[in-house]
């Protein structure tokens, strides 16, 4: 488990992120690029930079072979995938392990567990974490055994891809009359987009919010949970604000489910950091997935407890114990994230290209993780998000307003971002007020939409 060189199997801030820790932790780095980030200003803080591809992700950054060959080439004994492209892949895992490298995460065993919906809900049931109710497997194929188990969820349902992931392969059925076409359409969906056509029904949760849990692990059987994240303001089933911790829901109901989430670690053997993601309606948590990787959001954990997430991460990687027991985490004050996306602020459209003046706003309480400089060049072949402004505070109203403050500083000049969006949503009574459902942007956008119709 040794090792002093890592691969970032990775582009873009959290490239730069690992970068830091590795740094921190006194390894070399190797980061990895594509040929439309060549010259990308981040591949100039790692020890040893290298080329893996054209500019498609499919054949750069998704491409495991090329990224196992670059890390064989370079010396690396460790890779670290951060998220997204093969974060969460159990065969670049397994390949990685079988070259005799360390994978920076859970073991292929454990990503294909929590991998596929169907045996992560079964092992969370095993476990003791709660669920959302709903199908004990895979669907059948018989049409009338579907039928009968949705009348026993009771409608409306939603039928989800065992593979899916990132809001595709699911659809809502609110009837029966619905049910047999809306089954078929998902399988074929999943079939086609995740090469795996098993299906599987939830009872719908009209207004949920969306809360997760986050956790690290060793090899050691220590786990822990570092508190929950409300990641509720979403557009189109991706996360656009998240802030811990979450506002309105009792710290005890928390800390159970941080318990059960780290009992369910130890049960499966997890190693390294994750996530478990919940909706929570009318006081009731309901387990929906388990992302096997450092998420977006981190940050807001970090700057809540005072723990380097990362730096942790790759520790652990190492053989380590964990630096600290669950009787050390201390929360304090709020922390609340922006995701920063080179696109339109309303209709979505990315807008990549050369940014002619990329100015980050700074201060007391402010963290702005970003690749950006000016000068810089987004590529349109991949996720917009460019930067992420977190703000920590006392409160969680002190914490809004000085991110309407950096909003106020940010300067973007070439590219346009989703800075307007963002000003809109924390200067909204209903949000500033705190609990918000999954639902709230996009009906707070179909309002505005309708106001200036």
């Amino acid at each position: 488990m040794s090792f002093d060189t890592v691969l970032v199997a990775n582009r873009g801030e959290i490239a730069l992120r690992v970068i830091r820790a590795c740094k921190a932790l006194g390894l070399r780095s190797v980061a990895v690029f594509s040929e439309a980030d060549r010259g990308a200003s981040y591949l100039a803080l790692a020890d040893e930079a290298v080329c893996i591809g054209p500019a498609p992700a499919r054949a750069s950054y998704l491409d495991g072979q090329a990224v196992l060959m670059a890390a064989l080439a370079t010396g690396a004994q460790a890779i670290h995938p951060g998220y997204g492209f093969l974060a969460e892949n159990g065969d670049f895992a397994e390949a990685i392990e079988q070259a005799g490298l360390q994978f920076i995460g859970p073991t292929a065993e454990v990503i294909r567990l929590m991998g596929d919906k169907i045996t992560a809900k079964a092992a969370m049931k095993q476990a003791g974490v709660p669920c959302v109710p709903g199908s004990d497997g895979a669907l059948p194929d018989d049409p009338a055994a579907c039928a009968a188990l949705a009348e026993r969820i009771g409608y409306p349902i939603i039928v989800k891809a065992a593979g899916g992931g990132g809001g595709r392969g699911m659809r809502m059925v609110r009837s029966a009359d619905e049910l047999a076409t809306a089954v078929a359409t998902t399988r074929e969906e999943a079939r086609r987009a995740f090469n795996n056509p098993e299906l599987y029904m939830e009872k719908f949760l009209e207004h949920p919010r969306h809360v997760e849990i986050q956790v690290l692990c060793d090899h050691h059987g220590n786990a822990v949970w570092l508190g929950e994240r409300d990641c509720s303001v979403q557009r189109r089933h991706q996360k656009v604000i998240e802030e811990a911790p979450a506002p309105g829901i009792p710290r005890e109901a928390v800390a159970a489910l941080g318990e059960r989430c780290a009992a369910a670690c130890r049960a499966i053997g997890y190693r390294g950091a994750g996530t478990f993601e919940f909706l929570y309606e009318d006081g009731v948590f309901a387990f929906i997935e388990m992302n096997t990787r450092v998420q977006v959001e981190h940050p807001v954990t970090e700057l809540t407890t005072g723990i380097d997430i990362v730096r942790e991460q790759i520790s652990v990687a190492q053989g380590n114990k964990l630096s600290f027991t669950q009787a050390d985490i201390q929360r304090a004050g709020h922390s609340i994230e922006l995701r920063i996306n080179a696109e339109d602020p309303f209709t979505s459209i990315p807008s990549p290209g050369h940014v002619a003046v990329w100015h980050a706003p700074g201060g007391p309480g402010l963290r702005v993780d970003s690749h950006m400089v000016s000068g810089a060049e987004v590529p349109p072949h991949y996720d917009s998000l460019i930067a992420k402004i977190i703000a920590h505070a006392p409160t969680r109203e002190a914490c809004l307003d000085r991110l309407l403050g950096a909003l106020r500083e940010l300067r973007v000049e070439g590219i346009t971002v989703n800075a307007d969006l963002h000003r809109l949503v924390l200067s909204d009574h209903a949000f500033r007020q705190g609990g918000v459902t999954i639902h709230y942007l996009e009906k707070r956008l179909e309002a505005e939409r309708e106001a200036a119709a």
